[in-house]
């Protein structure tokens, strides 16, 4: 940019001599004209196209001499700009230590080659500005000789007149080249936005390598931004002062004093520019004096949160220091040690661990911390509102023991229900109803509360306050059945209208006839109470009443903060007598006994854990992947004999093979119809292995059980799978003993199912073969439940089946039974008879017996003495 105003000013020092010459030559021209007249024209047209000619031969020499000093200044300046820039990149390598020479390479070739670029840029114009003058030059000549011709035929004009019209063609070359300059200058500035841009592209890579780096020290980075915005102000600097001497320069033709104005005007903006430079520096310093304090004292700006996180070990290694117990630092280390361990056992509390939970919670002080738990308790059911229970649960332990923490806790609930209530925020209305109504179903709130806030909600309803109002008869509906069935009775009335009304929306009033059902099915699947939650009896519990309406309502938001206790000392003995007397003397030598037994017992406990430890494939990842490729293989086989070689090939774990005959059944059961290929291939398998029979068994069995929720096509294919492995005697006739055929314990698709069955039996079979097959006495017990003897009523109802099947034939044996009945009927009833008189019979008999034997014994007796006598 230089270069161009230096060569401006070169051609306006070129035009004053071209001025003083031509005033010269012109006043010369018009005394030779004034003295010879007419007669020394033709000489003096011809002396003065030589001198054009000599000026215009001075023009081009003098413009190539410029261009080559020019071009030699133009390469000394991005020298010192390289050799300035080479300095820059070694500081910042040095400075930065450990940064990569490749990363440094590749910012220096392209700052190079973004260099080279401008330069080319610079050639190009300065080429331009020559063709420029080259067309001057050309269209000077050309001007010069349509005037001599002009001149030639007018003869007698008036040098004079020529010289105002050249002088006229001057002028306009000046204003054409002050509007070039004029353009030239906005290309300057459009150059230093460019500068601007690249200087705020290069401080924000600075500033992302100064994230990525983490440990670089502001003061270097400053100091470096600091070097390379003087360097860039110095440059800038120096482009200015060229710009200016050039436009001085060119003022200096009009008039000194406008050149001396720009130069006081220049020197107050250049004492404007680093005044504010001075300011932003003294500014910087200043905030970095002010983060330095910061980082000196973080104590003055402490947050809610107590400020620096103080690990466990070092907080009670703090308090052990401390000697004096009742000072305030004390007590503010019992108060954050209080505040953590309070959060830690509510946010860690559950349905199983709770009971584990609740001694660890008495044992600290819940008199001091009462607002720490409550607050820890809302803030955790309202994080998570599906352990809502698990909460109620633990406050209503704690209700019993100290009645002050749930009567604080139901007054904080209440004002939040209030104030989400008029903000109409739902989601923190919904927490906090869900809360009350686990807390009446432990009955820490009467029920009346609960009556009151469904007749609020319901008073003027709205889809919101409706749901609400679902939810949390749902969640308490069923004590509130027990305790009060009026109330219930009228809330529900209240949605019965509401419902009739048809003013809300259609989900809503989905979800009230929901309700209803629930209602109607006695609020099962939402019981009050789980039984693992049901931790307090009715006689200890505590229920606190408050009403809705009460506008003075303490929230006791100050227990939320630490005050310093005069009383510290005397107060914390309390509570240790208090807590001695629920948890009793032997929690402190359970607790010793405990922790010296936890040190021998954690060995033994890891190896038993890591022998039990069997890790277990919940997501069943394996057996879907099982399943998709027996589907696979079954879909891809040409016929059953290719099917069951790959089936056999694939590698199954014991207990997987029922897997094998369920994904066959549901192949066969989704075809549009049946396909002899699926029964084909299930023989094959039973005739294989007796483990597939067994599971084909079970699956009759379990198909058979929900065959009504088959579809009639789905329902076909099975029966038809299953006479075809019967058929063939891969699968036993016992199966069929599963089968009761009476009118009762069938149904419209049994009744289907079982009509498909046999006459697929009888197609494969024969009448004859199968009626044969039925009447098998060895078989007869598994088929008592299709040919049912024990009812005449379930006799006809299996002949009449059988018959409008088309299969009358094979109940030949049942209507003879049938027809027999009423004589074995008879025929059972005398044996009875006849084995009444017999058995009386008998008895006598066996007394006479019993008499003979007796008399026969006595008599034996007696003779058995007489020998003994007469020996």
């Amino acid at each position: 940019m230089a270069s161009k105003y230096d060569r401006g000013s070169d051609e306006d020092d070129y035009r004053e001599r071209e001025r003083e010459r031509r005033d010269r030559y012109g006043n010369g021209n018009g005394d030779r004209v004034s003295k010879r007249g007419r007669s020394g024209h033709d000489d003096s047209d011809g002396n003065g196209h030589r001198r054009r000619e000599a000026e215009d031969d001075f023009k081009v020499k003098d413009r190539r001499d410029r261009k080559v000093v020019d071009d030699d200044d133009y390469d000394e300046r991005d020298k010192r700009r390289r050799s300035e820039r080479d300095g820059r990149n070694r500081e910042d390598r040095r400075e930065k230590g450990g940064h990569d020479d490749l990363e440094l390479k590749g910012q220096r070739d392209r700052e190079v080659d973004d260099d080279d670029g401008r330069n080319k840029r610079k050639r190009g114009e300065r080429d331009d500005d020559d063709d420029d003058d080259d067309r001057d030059n050309r269209r000077r000549s050309e001007r010069d000789g349509r005037s001599r011709e002009d001149r030639r035929e007018k003869g007698g004009h008036d040098d004079l007149e020529f010289k105002g019209q050249r002088d006229r063609e001057v002028v306009d070359d000046d204003d054409y080249r002050n509007k070039r300059r004029r353009s030239e200058k906005d290309d300057g500035d459009d150059e230093d936005d460019r500068d601007n841009r690249r200087r705020s592209e290069r401080d924000g890579r600075n500033r992302e390598d100064r994230r990525q780096k983490g440990g670089r020290d502001d003061l270097e980075f400053k100091g470096q931004r600091d070097r390379e915005v003087e360097d860039d102000d110095d440059r800038n600097k120096r482009r200015r002062s060229e710009r200016d001497d050039g436009d001085r320069k060119h003022r200096r033709d009009k008039g000194g004093n406008e050149g001396r104005e720009d130069g006081r005007s220049l020197k107050k903006s250049k004492e404007e520019k680093e005044g504010k430079v001075n300011e932003d520096q003294k500014m910087q310093n200043q905030s970095g004096f002010q983060g330095g304090n910061l980082n000196v004292e973080p104590v003055a700006n402490l947050g809610r949160s107590g400020g620096v996180y103080i690990p466990p070990f070092k907080l009670a290694r703090m308090m052990k220091e401390v000697e004096d117990k009742g000072s305030v630092e004390y007590q503010r280390l019992t108060w954050d040690a209080l505040r953590k361990s309070i959060n830690g056992l509510v946010n860690k509390v559950n349905a199983t661990n709770i009971k584990n939970i609740i001694p660890e919670l008495f044992a600290e002080n819940l008199i001091r911390g009462r607002g720490l738990f409550c607050r820890s308790c809302m803030k955790s059911q309202m994080a998570s509102p599906g352990f809502t229970d698990v909460f109620a649960a633990l406050v209503a332990v704690v209700n019993t023991k100290f009645p002050e923490v749930g009567d604080l806790l139901l007054r904080r609930i209440i004002l939040q229900l209030k104030r989400a209530y008029k903000r109409n925020d739902k989601p923190q209305l919904l927490a906090a109803v869900k809360f009350i109504a686990h807390l009446v179903n432990q009955q820490v709130v009467h029920e009346l509360v609960a009556l009151e806030l469904l007749t609020l909600l319901l008073d003027k309803p709205t889809d919101d306050s409706v749901e609400v109002a679902v939810g949390f008869v749902t969640e308490c509906g069923s004590i509130l059945q027990d305790l009060c069935p009026r109330g219930l009775h009228g809330i529900f009335e209240r949605f019965r209208g509401i419902l009739h009304e048809g003013e809300i929306d259609k989900r809503v009033q989905f979800l009230i006839e929901g309700l209803f059902a629930i209602r109607k099915a006695k609020f099962q699947g939402y019981p009050a109470v789980r039984p693992e939650l049901d931790l307090v009896e009715l006689e200890d519990q505590l229920t606190h009443e408050i009403s809705l309406q009460e506008e003075h309502m303490d929230a006791e938001t100050t227990l939320d903060i630490f005050k310093a206790d005069a009383q510290f000392i005397e107060n914390e003995k309390r509570y240790e007598e208090v807590k001695k007397t629920i948890l009793g003397d032997e929690s402190e030598d359970e607790a010793d006994s405990d922790a010296g037994s936890e040190d021998e017992d954690d060995e033994e406990s890891d190896e038993e854990d890591e022998e039990q430890m069997k890790i277990k494939d919940e997501t069943e990842t394996n057996l879907v992947n099982l399943r998709r490729t027996i589907y696979l293989t079954i879909m891809s086989s040409v016929d059953f004999e290719e099917a069951g070689h790959k089936l056999l090939k694939i590698k199954l774990e014991p207990g997987q093979e029922m897997e094998l005959c369920i994904m066959l059944l549901e192949c066969c059961s989704q075809e549009r119809t049946y396909l002899r290929y699926y029964g084909l291939l299930g023989q094959r398998f039973c005739m294989i292995n007796k483990i597939h029979q067994e599971n084909f068994e079970k699956c009759f069995v379990q198909q058979y059980s929900m065959i009504h929720r088959l579809e009639t096509n789905k329902l076909r294919n099975v029966a038809k799978f299953f006479a075809h492995l019967l058929g063939t005697d891969a699968l036993p006739w016992h199966v069929l003993a599963y089968i009761r055929l009476t009118e009762e314990d069938t149904t419209s698709s049994s009744r289907i199912f079982i009509k498909i069955l046999f006459q697929e039996l009888s197609e494969h079979l024969g009448i004859r073969l199968l009626n044969e097959r039925l009447s098998d006495p060895t078989m007869q017990d598994s088929f008592e439940s299709i040919f049912p003897k024990d009812n005449p009523k379930n006799t006809r109802f299996s002949i009449n089946f059988f018959t409008s099947i088309g299969l009358g034939g094979i109940t030949e044996n049942l209507r003879e039974y049938l027809k027999n009945m009423p004589r074995l009927i008879m025929q059972q009833q005398k044996p009875v008879s006849d084995d009444s008189g017999s058995s009386d019979d008998s008895e006598s008999d066996a007394s006479t017996a019993e008499s003979d034997s007796e008399s026969s014994s006595s008599e034996s007796d007696d003779t058995r003495r007489k020998r003994k006598r007469r020996g």
